[in-house]
């Protein structure tokens, strides 16, 4: 078993038996560059559908991480894949005595200024036109959209028709080919992969210029290179994504462990059973009350009086997070979880449970941005790093890091996805 990391991913072979992603978010400075750009000439007489910007471009040099800022030449807001190929190819052409760049944008959630390019091209993805979002039902659904749309508007409309996608990211108002570049992961990797391993086919234009249908049969090498490589093999303008039944609600589940060996030997049985969970993650929560209160506040206690007297003692906590997907006719689902959670040695006390409908869990980070935004915290710089770490390292890992180096004056969330190595 092994967790792609979000950040990275490429096809290797390890000799471990399981491994854990552990991804971690702070707060650290900023490197700035906006110094005015000369714009070429060539680009402001391309002849493109949709238009260049070449004034009033400072958002194009911001992206999530909030750490680099590159001010480009130019935005191209495409309104065809037609219009990306004529300026990569442009660009292509110029040669690289030019040292102009191109980089991709869709929402800006890069994290080190990958979706920037300094006095470069930037690609408002999210204005690309083309074919409508086409859903396709059968007995291997699957939904053709473009690389500019946002997971959650996929969401949205693939319900109309009781489906949805096999793996997703936590936060959803991200673009397909922003993704899909990166991998894609939360807590269903564990049975279904990261999201780059639900697609059957993309449409890319290559760093030629070129358009360029691709699958794992058609071009395969630009397939595989593409997926998972940071948009440094192509743009993915277009992709066809694999869809299965979606349920209406889910139970979800949140338990407490104080002792990290425990809490990986939870996840790993998990991942591993026949019978399991839908979504199976974790996070470390590094001796706060009010962030145990927090998110105790949007669950039931099983045990009211004991979930009241549980006391952390200055201990770094280790929280499971779980979900059980169900129709609403299943009288069973209550028994069904009863039984998962028999299996588990998390402190008895902290077992929160809530019943929510399947699109309200998915969507559920979108409601901490909106908190976030209204106090001003979300531009703030988020630096970030994946790892990936091999089950027979992840306890000397933790006792290292999550022992010895977390204070409580850490920022941000430290999660920990399990994930099957055949995945």
């Amino acid at each position: 078993m092994r967790y792609p990391p979000i950040s990275f991913l490429r096809p290797i072979s390890i000799p471990f038996i399981a491994s854990f992603v552990i991804l971690f978010l702070g707060c650290l400075t900023a490197n700035i560059s906006l110094c005015l750009p000369i714009i070429p000439s060539s680009l402001e007489t391309l002849s493109v559908d949709g238009h260049f910007s070449f004034h009033g471009i400072e958002h194009a040099a911001r992206d999530f991480g909030n750490r680099y800022q590159f001010l480009p030449q130019a935005v191209l807001h495409p309104k065809s894949v037609s219009d990306i190929a004529t300026t990569i190819k442009h660009v292509w052409q110029m040669g690289p005595g030019s040292e102009l760049t191109v980089a991709a944008r869709g929402h800006g959630h890069s994290l080190q200024g990958q979706a920037q390019a300094h006095q470069g091209v930037v690609i408002n993805m999210e204005s690309l036109q083309g074919t409508e979002m086409q859903v396709y039902t059968g007995n291997f659904p699957y939904v053709d959209v473009s690389g500019g749309e946002l997971w959650i508007n996929i969401l949205h409309e693939s319900l109309k028709y009781g489906l949805a996608p096999k793996s997703w990211t936590d936060y959803l108002h991200l673009t397909v080919g922003g993704t899909l570049s990166n991998a894609g992961i939360s807590g269903q990797a564990f049975r279904h992969g990261p999201q780059i391993s639900n697609v059957h086919w993309l449409e890319v234009v290559t760093g030629k210029g070129e358009v360029i249908n691709c699958s794992k049969k058609q071009h395969g090498d630009l397939f595989h290179s593409v997926l998972g490589g940071l948009g440094q093999f192509g743009i993915i303008t277009r992709a066809r994504i694999s869809l299965e039944p979606a349920p209406k609600m889910v139970k979800w589940i949140r338990v407490l462990y104080s002792d990290f060996s425990t809490f990986a030997r939870d996840q790993e049985y998990l991942i591993s059973a026949e019978n399991t969970f839908d979504y199976i993650e974790g996070f470390v929560i590094i001796n706060r009350t009010g962030l145990l209160n927090n998110w105790r506040s949007s669950f039931n206690p099983q045990d009211p009086v004991q979930a009241s007297q549980f006391e952390s003692d200055g201990k770094i906590l280790f929280c499971l997070e779980l979900t059980k997907n169900f129709k609403v006719d299943n009288t069973n689902i209550n028994q069904e979880v009863e039984s998962l959670l028999s299996q588990l040695s998390y402190i008895p006390s902290t077992l929160f449970l809530s019943e929510v409908p399947y699109i309200d869990f998915l969507d559920r980070v979108h409601v901490s941005e909106v908190k976030l935004r209204s106090k001003g915290l979300w531009e703030v710089p988020h630096p970030w790093l994946n790892l990936l770490v091999p089950k027979s390292k992840i306890h000397n890992f933790a006792k290292e890091v999550f022992g010895k180096i977390l204070k409580d004056t850490s920022n941000g969330p430290i999660l920990i996805y399990p994930v099957n190595k055949s995945k």
